[in-house]
């Protein structure tokens, strides 16, 4: 993106370039939940690829900034879709004994992109250009499309789920989305103020967020009810406690014990590793692990894992015991992400399947983009990178939300 923003002389445009794909895709997810609810996964599918990929043209092909943006804005409608629309399609043709298997091949599917993909987006940008780094997604979404032609055809078969929502519903879902990322939005900006102004703008922003957010979830979500409710809150905290981690752990490893850049991306592709292959290891258990204990354990180890390192940053101890923690948390997320959807898709009907997959994806896209956000509050106010403190207020905010996590798992 910094070579994008350069070359379409467009800096001040970019961070919205990262926001509003995340905005936008709170939208999809919504519509998309009640679309699948009402005709099935296919239509929905294919119209958030078809989004996802026009999205794509439009940035590749975009003649300044401000189209860049706009193509980013429909590849998030797209995407937030797309994320609903494959989980419905999961719980339509795969039976519930296959489905956490079938969830965890997910996250291998995404161990090798995450791993490999900046490196070739850097390759394709310094080679031919930025611009084939988003028309060559196109073709890779287009041939991922292909690959699901046995599973679109399947659930073409299977009889549409339900009843359409009121126009009146679907526009205020829509509008409460909207207001979602807008909340968002703000909590971001907040950063930019100082003193009492930023502690206001954040309070309200983070507020408003969850105001509106409250609607969009199972009744009792925020409060941590027992059952579904409480699934789909251990989805955002577990988000939020982990990926707010994420953000400043390289920095960490760096600035306070010196390691070298590819040191720390070391330690991010084990830990990606590590949380892929716990997938793995659930799967192939089955029904022979419990969804509580899988939910449970995986938890635990998450809060162990950024408590660890919390204790490293507070004692004199080596840097490689961060490492070690995080692969543990690393480990604790692959355990707890794919079983939670596969609970959430159990106990819904088969007409609140949609709405069930844009709950738990909602929470999970809020909660991780909200902690961030205050992590990066914290950092700020707390000190700065040569500050040891500012680093320790980050991953106490991450070791509480772990242990809210570990409580909303009894509950589930």
């Amino acid at each position: 993106m910094p070579v994008v923003s350069a070359d379409l002389d467009g800096r001040a445009l970019y961070s919205v370039a990262f926001s509003v794909t995340l905005s936008s895709s709170l939208v999809g997810m919504v519509v998309a939940g009640l679309w699948s609810d009402r005709v099935g996964a296919v239509r929905p599918l294919l119209a958030s690829v078809a989004l996802f990929g026009a999205g794509l043209a439009v940035a590749g092909l975009a003649p300044s900034m401000e189209a860049l943006v706009a193509g980013r804005f429909v590849q998030g409608l797209g995407g937030g879709a797309l994320s609903v629309s494959l989980y419905v399609l999961v719980a339509q043709v795969y039976a519930p004994v296959d489905r956490v298997r079938i969830l965890a091949a997910f996250a291998a599917a995404w161990v090798l992109p995450g791993v490999v993909g900046p490196f070739l987006a850097g390759v394709v940008a310094d080679t031919v250009g930025w611009r084939w780094v988003f028309l060559g997604a196109v073709v890779l979404a287009g041939g991922a499309l292909g690959l699901l032609g046995p599973a679109l055809r399947v659930a073409r078969s299977l009889p549409s789920a339900g009843a359409p929502a009121p126009g009146r519903v679907v526009a205020t879902r829509i509008a409460l989305a909207s207001l979602v990322a807008l909340a968002l939005l703000g909590l971001n900006v907040a950063g930019a103020a100082s003193g009492t102004t930023r502690a206001v703008l954040a309070v309200g922003a983070l507020a408003a967020a969850l105001a509106a957010l409250r609607p969009l979830l199972p009744v009792g979500t925020l409060r941590s009810a027992a059952g579904a409710p409480s699934v789909v809150l251990l989805r955002g905290l577990v988000g939020a406690a982990f990926f707010a981690s994420e953000a400043y752990l390289p920095f960490l490893l760096q600035e306070q014990y010196g390691a070298r850049v590819w040191v720390s991306g070391l330690v991010l592709t084990a830990a990606t590793i590590g949380w892929a292959s716990a997938s793995q290891v659930q799967g192939r258990l089955g029904e022979r692990l419990r969804d509580e204990s899988a939910l449970g354990l995986g938890a635990v180890l998450l809060s162990l894992g950024i408590g660890s390192i919390l204790l490293v940053l507070l004692t004199p101890s080596p840097g490689v015991l961060v490492g070690l923690g995080w692969l543990v948390a690393a480990s604790g997320m692959g355990l707890m992400y794919p079983r939670i959807t596969a609970v959430v898709l159990a106990r819904a009907a088969d007409h609140e399947r949609g709405g069930a997959s844009a709950a738990v994806t909602l929470a999970d896209a809020v909660g991780s983009a909200a902690a961030v956000a205050v992590a990066g509050l914290l950092f700020t106010a707390v000190g700065s990178a040569a500050d040891r403190s500012a680093f320790v207020a980050v991953l106490m905010l991450s070791t509480t939300l772990g242990l809210l996590a570990v409580g909303a798992s009894r509950r589930v």
